[in-house]
């Protein structure tokens, strides 16, 4: 998809935030060498900077790099997905691979898995989360309802597995599970009563493309209507995430 990284910072810093959790998971050491992957905006690349000797940042979106390098200019940036890793050279080059909020976009997990796999060095570590089975059913439920009312199909760009599903993947692709587990993330949205429209903007961007300005509205609206009971807690839109976290050696 194609993203907007100045709405992607605005609406959706939470992001960024929640993944700070994740940064304890990651050793303080000058002498290694970490790979973020799928960087965004730059926010958790920088603050991996502070625990490593060197920091390489990657986005398959050339808008959130040059918000990185704009922002964030300490730390290395590449243009890349995980295709586009098998031909910089890196074999074995680093000691870590950090990942926060990507692995779900990714359909083909078994190429993403070789190529971290070959990155990294015998004994390397994967630090990641991202979407979990479940996650963001009811939002994606009460979109898909609005298209078909439309007579479209909404697209499923998202993949969410489960622990035990994942965990047979990355043993297959030469990882030694240390950790595995999914939990509820309950999420507050950003902007008040136009919290879910921007995220809707944001994420389902490719399904509304097809859409006048004023449809897209008032999709937001049923949207909105067929989740407020449920997902509105009187201030603002919390949305229904599930989170995988993981860690894994590279055998």
């Amino acid at each position: 998809m194609d993203w907007n990284a100045a709405l992607y910072r605005k609406s959706h810093g939470f992001v960024a935030e929640y993944g700070k959790n994740l940064l304890a998971c990651v050793p303080e050491d000058a002498s290694q060498c970490i790979l973020d992957f799928g960087c965004g905006t730059g926010e958790l690349t920088a603050a991996l900077a502070r625990k490593a000797g060197q920091v390489i940042g990657v986005d398959q979106s050339a808008a959130m790099i040059r918000a990185a390098r704009e922002k964030y200019p300490g730390p290395e940036y590449h243009v890349l997905d995980a295709a586009g890793l098998a031909v910089q050279g890196w074999t074995a080059r680093f000691d870590l691979v950090f990942s926060n909020a990507v692995f779900h976009w990714i359909q083909d997990q078994d190429a993403l898995l070789r190529a971290l796999h070959a990155v990294l060095k015998p004994g390397g570590l994967l630090v990641c989360e991202f979407g979990a089975q479940g996650n963001v059913a009811a939002v994606c439920s009460a979109f898909a309802s609005a298209l078909a009312a439309r007579g479209r199909t909404r697209s499923e760009p998202f993949y969410f597995p489960t622990p035990a599903a994942y965990r047979r993947k990355l043993e297959t692709a030469g990882f030694q599970v240390r950790q595995i587990e999914d939990y509820d993330r309950p999420t507050p949205l950003s902007g008040g009563e136009n919290g879910l429209a921007h995220w809707l903007e944001q994420f389902f961007a490719g399904d509304l493309a097809g859409f006048e300005q004023a449809e897209q509205m008032t999709i937001f609206r049923e949207v909105e209507c067929a989740l407020r009971p449920r997902l509105w807690d009187g201030e603002q839109w919390v949305a229904d995430y599930r989170r995988l976290r993981l860690l894994a050696v590279r055998s």
